[in-house]
């Protein structure tokens, strides 16, 4: 009798829901910072981090994309699947595996096929109120607040910060990063 194989767990399925906000600047920024003290909510501190988008064949309905925080040797491989809209909440499943060694997972992801095809620089700030996740994010293409965690939770928390959620925006950092780099491209 052979050995019996064991059976793999199945993964977790990862679902992130979100509301994502264009700011007016600095000064809508600081205006978010200012009410997120008034609400108590929790810092959970800041950083720098590098996103390397990779590209997939289109028919894989994913995006591939390694981030560095704070320049340091680890990362993080995150895949993200096509987006859903319920009342303006983006919901996608999303993977992460964090890597030791984000230069030879970056390697290793080229070898595989994935040629890089853009990087873009986001600094981060987060805090936690009402057990959301609440982020201050700073990008060459603007700023932005991200509001993630439990749908049911996120119109009440972004309306208790001043924000409409029917004026979430519906575009990724991603996409937003692509055409910054386009229109860089074109006035060059």
């Amino acid at each position: 009798m052979s050995p019996t194989r064991p059976k793999h767990a199945g993964r977790d399925l990862s679902l992130e829901a979100e509301l994502k906000f264009r700011l007016d600047g600095a000064a809508d920024q600081a205006r978010l910072r200012s009410r997120l003290r008034e609400l108590e909510a929790e810092s959970e501190g800041a950083y720098d981090e590098e996103n390397i988008r990779f590209e997939v064949p289109a028919k894989t309905k994913v995006s591939l994309r390694l981030r560095i925080l704070d320049g340091g040797q680890k990362g993080i491989i995150t895949t993200k699947g096509p987006a859903r809209f319920e009342r303006n909440i983006k919901i996608r499943e999303e993977t992460e595996v964090e890597v030791a060694d984000a230069m030879a997972a970056r390697d290793l992801l080229q070898s595989l096929g994935y040629p890089v095809e853009f990087t873009f620089h986001k600094h981060r700030a987060g805090w936690k109120v009402d057990g959301v996740s609440v982020t201050l994010d700073t990008l060459d293409f603007g700023f932005f607040t991200e509001i993630e965690g439990p749908p049911e939770a996120l119109p009440g928390v972004a309306k208790s910060l001043g924000l409409d959620p029917k004026q979430a925006i519906r575009q990724s950092y991603s996409s937003l990063a692509r055409e910054h780099l386009r229109e860089l491209k074109k006035n060059a």
